[in-house]
């Protein structure tokens, strides 16, 4: 099963260090805190599993029209970082509860603007009836693991920014443009999972 194989490889994994905890040197926080938040990674079990992610309305102040994970900050009423994101995912594309097996937590992601994200790895069934939130999010689609993971479809990409040189990351998928937080995060658990050396790993016919 893709949770056994998951929770295996995340167990293995679990004391590495990832190769981006975040942009640190770019934070500008001028004595503000940071925010804590979490993003769902809903692995989905097929033969060749995927990861589903969404894409941004275009209309949002913050990261419109990125590619992202189902997320956001954490609210009081949270129990912890996974009813963050388990409460995300209901709202922002409509995925049951009790959908979700949870698997783990990835090491946490600072962004420039001050969050602290963390991904809860988890695993969902194919082909649930999911709804996009028309005020959140234009689009849903699934990457298969195979690629995702696979460093050679990473492009390290850079920026004239703030009076310096930025470097992040860019995964191409079906005129998809996945960047920024969101592809180093999966570089993160690519990492972690061991999905960087064998992305075909959690392929049914692949050896584990």
């Amino acid at each position: 099963m893709l949770a056994d194989a998951l929770a295996q490889r995340l167990a293995a994994g679990g004391a590495a260090s990832v190769p981006h905890d975040g942009d640190a040197q770019w934070r500008t926080l001028q004595g503000k805190r940071e925010v804590p938040a979490a993003v769902l990674v809903p692995f989905v079990e097929r033969p060749h599993p995927t990861v589903l992610l969404t894409r941004r309305q275009a209309h949002l102040r913050s990261h419109s029209g990125q590619v992202a994970f189902p997320g956001g900050r954490v609210d009081p009423d949270d129990a912890d970082l996974i009813a963050t994101a388990l409460r995300e995912a209901a709202e922002e594309v409509a995925l049951p509860v009790d959908a979700a097996r949870i698997i783990g937590l990835a090491p946490p992601y600072r962004t420039v603007t001050g969050y602290v994200v963390t991904p809860v790895i988890a695993v969902i069934p194919p082909d649930l009836p999911l709804l996009p939130h028309p005020d959140e999010v234009a689009h849903l689609f699934e990457v298969r693991c195979d690629h995702l993971f696979d460093p050679a479809m990473h492009q390290r990409q850079m920026v004239d920014w703030d009076g310096g040189t930025r470097h992040y990351w860019e995964i191409a998928f079906d005129g998809e443009r996945i960047w920024g937080a969101t592809a180093a995060m999966i570089r993160n658990i690519g990492v972690l999972l061991g999905l960087d050396e064998n992305p075909r790993a959690l392929n049914l016919s692949a050896p584990a």
